[in-house]
């Protein structure tokens, strides 16, 4: 597994992460085969594994503390995700920083991700909304500042709304984050405007998420896919959004050359970004920790094949089902 650094941390993390949202609350997950695939992961070389409170009420982060007990050899990087106080995906202009993170609603989900996790520090804490006018009121920066000072957390990030990578960048500029979560993939290639230019400029960490697009990027939907009531994904994929999602992602079929599959190019595309710290894929089975970390010993995909690729850029704006 090859290894990028991460931003003024110096970490040097996998280039393929671990996204651990699945684990909790998506149909077909299951804490046996989920512990298979976190330690094969662990065995190939991962070393960043993503969660957060919300991925099943800390379920998910119980998951990471097993995986980090079970390995005691290796360095494992811990991310999980303060939920917002007000639950409410994704943030909107309005919210304030008291209705989302309040400092004792900082300090009370920090210790309470510990404890999931079962362990006395977190490498990474992460605001799981953010609106950047939070940056005029500083209570935050010296919760975080006095949580890093007892050492329950490393460093802190932001995992900034779908669609709105814009709304992060005077996050980063203000040199008071180390880190950043943002969708980026063959589609969503927005990041690349301001936001990743202010990343380099001031050394923050760049986490990919949503590398398949929620799946339309594995190239396994088609327009009957369905996922029962309680799957987060029958809410997201609405008729609307499952047609064009579809129809995005057979656009791109003809350009899969012999011996390659959509999975493999859609995180091989983010692999040739080197602003681009790691990568986080979900990957609740045996054969997705195989397949995703097999893609990136491939390598960047040919300069060609990206600049094709580059064309497909696909500019969404949130909706009510956006989430």
């Amino acid at each position: 597994m090859n290894l990028r650094r991460f931003g003024r941390t110096g970490w040097m993390v996998s280039e393929i992460g671990y996204g651990m949202w699945g684990m909790a609350g998506w149909t077909g997950s299951d804490d046996s085969e989920s512990k298979d695939s976190l330690q094969k992961a662990a065995d190939l070389g991962c070393n960043f594994f993503d969660t957060a409170w919300a991925y099943g009420d800390g379920h998910s982060e119980k998951l990471l503390g097993w995986l980090v007990r079970n390995n005691p050899g290796k360095k494992i990087y811990t991310a999980s995700k303060i939920p917002p106080k007000n639950l409410a995906w994704p943030s909107r202009r309005e919210f304030t920083l008291e209705d989302c993170f309040p400092p004792d609603h900082i300090d009370q989900y920090v210790h309470l991700t510990l404890e999931n996790l079962g362990l006395e520090r977190l490498d990474l804490i992460q605001f799981h909304t953010w609106e950047d006018s939070w940056l005029n009121d500083d209570r935050w920066v010296k919760k975080v500042d006095d949580l890093r000072h007892h050492g329950l957390i490393g460093a802190v990030g932001i995992s900034i709304n779908r669609w709105e990578p814009w709304n992060g960048v005077r996050a980063v500029q203000s040199g008071l984050v180390d880190s950043v979560q943002v969708i980026y993939n063959i589609f969503d290639q927005n990041p690349e405007d301001e936001l990743f230019p202010a990343c380099s400029a001031m050394d923050v960490g760049i986490i990919a998420r949503c590398p398949f697009d929620e799946g339309s990027l594995t190239g396994s939907l088609t327009l009957q896919s369905q996922w029962p009531a309680d799957d987060w994904r029958s809410t997201y994929f609405v008729p609307e959004n499952l047609k064009a999602s579809v129809e995005h992602a057979e656009a791109l079929r003809p350009l899969i050359p012999p011996g390659m599959d959509m999975p493999q190019i859609a995180l091989r595309f983010i692999l040739n970004n080197p602003t681009v710290s790691t990568i986080i894929p979900g990957m609740r089975k045996l054969k997705n920790v195989d397949g995703n970390i097999r893609a990136a010993n491939m390598g960047p995909l040919p300069v060609d094949l990206h600049t094709e690729l580059r064309k497909h850029r696909w500019v969404r704006k949130p909706t009510a089902w956006s989430q």
